[in-house]
């Protein structure tokens, strides 16, 4: 592509980005979704104005956005929230997406779906949203007992999601004869290796960053400790999410030279942000929807049940306050990239129920993307943490 397109691309959508954020302002509508939907009107599904080579750039935009992402949910898994909220983050989790799983897959079973099919929409179901999730907080000025849960929640909730789907998968695969040692070898060198990444990188980052400018990381620290984490993780083919979560765990926990540890990676994170929510919505195919089918509507409705019943369970058992548990589940409704990878995981292994699975995982995401940041963005405002306009 020519070097004037790529200029006149990046302005044109960070120009969209910032034109969302002020929407947003004014409407009180999540800026997450405003781009999202700007994305859909600039590409294929709209009037189609991207230059084709743009769509290359997704996977690295995503990568950095979603790993600082991972590095500022990782940064509140302080000491001092771990043992004031701890239980509650895993807890609510955990029983979160065990019920979510089962209501879908047995939903989806009453509903005719194929044995096989629910299973693995089960697990898939399970996936969150986390890039969504922090940037509606950011745009709410949420702050409080529930937000810091909700945050804690959606930074480990695909951990859990991805050990439960495996176990799906592994279990789908038994049905039909087929063996799943390869499935469970993956699954805990995605999950133990990405925990190794973020520890490898995090570690040293605690004791050597900080020093030059006493205080906190410079900027060009922060961008390449970011890097060297998503490189290491792709490389690697562990969960860059998971690494950039445990590196930000031990950075502020470990750093005691640190007064602002995470003040630039919040600076530089915005641009990155819009790119990839603009280019999130470019790449949607709207298609998509209509072939979703019965299963697909089953699929929306009983996500939505799931999310909603496995919140509210899992809040009753850590026992946080009742306003919060009727609200829980109604902000974890986002969903994002993660399902679609579970989806094609799904497929290389079914590739006869390809067209199914994608058809629903697809259809269901653009719906979730969509949609989903409103009631997550409503329930910061029932319990009272949204910052008042």
């Amino acid at each position: 592509m020519e070097i004037h397109f790529v200029f006149l691309t990046l302005g044109g959508l960070l120009l969209l980005g910032m034109f969302a954020d002020e929407l947003g302002r004014r409407t009180r509508l999540p800026r997450v979704s405003l781009m999202i939907l700007f994305g859909v009107a600039v590409g294929a599904s709209g009037f189609d104005l991207l230059p084709r080579a743009v769509h290359g750039w997704f996977d690295f935009l995503a990568s950095a956005a979603l790993t600082m992402v991972a590095f500022l949910l990782g940064s509140r898994f302080t000491r001092s929230k771990l043992r004031d909220q701890g239980r509650a983050i895993v807890m609510i989790s955990l029983i979160a997406v065990l019920v979510t799983a089962a209501i879908v897959g047995v939903g989806l079973i009453v509903a005719g779906a194929p044995l096989i099919v629910a299973l693995l929409l089960g697990g898939i179901a399970t996936a969150t949203a986390p890039a969504a999730t922090q940037d509606i907080v950011k745009q709410a000025g949420a702050n409080g007992p529930f937000t810091d849960t909700l945050l804690g929640v959606v930074a480990i909730d695909d951990a859990w999601g991805l050990i439960l789907f495996s176990v799906l998968l592994i279990t789908a695969k038994a049905i039909i004869g087929d063996g799943g040692a390869d499935i469970l070898a993956q699954s805990l060198w995605e999950l133990g290796g990405a925990v190794a990444v973020g520890t490898v990188v995090g570690v040293p980052a605690a004791f050597l960053t900080g020093r030059l400018h006493p205080g906190e990381p410079i900027q060009a620290e922060a961008i390449g400790v970011v890097f060297l984490c998503a490189g290491l993780a792709l490389w690697l083919e562990v969960s860059f999410l998971l690494s950039g979560m445990v590196a930000g765990a031990l950075i502020v926990n470990l750093a005691r030279h640190h007064t602002r540890t995470f003040h630039e990676i919040e600076r530089i994170e915005w641009p990155f942000m819009v790119l990839f929510f603009v280019l999130a919505g470019a790449s949607l195919d709207l298609n998509a929807l209509t072939d979703i089918g019965i299963i697909g509507l089953a699929y929306l409705g009983l996500r939505v049940v799931g999310r909603v019943v496995g919140g509210w369970s899992g809040a009753a058992v850590s026992g946080i306050p009742m306003l919060h548990r009727y609200w829980i589940g109604f902000a974890l409704l986002p969903q994002a990239g993660v399902a679609l990878g579970m989806a094609l995981v799904a497929v290389v292994h079914f590739p006869e129920l390809g067209k199914t699975l994608l058809a629903v995982t697809i259809g269901s995401t653009i719906v979730f993307e969509l949609f989903g940041p409103l009631f997550t963005q409503a329930a910061l405002r029932k319990v009272g943490e949204a910052r008042a306009r």
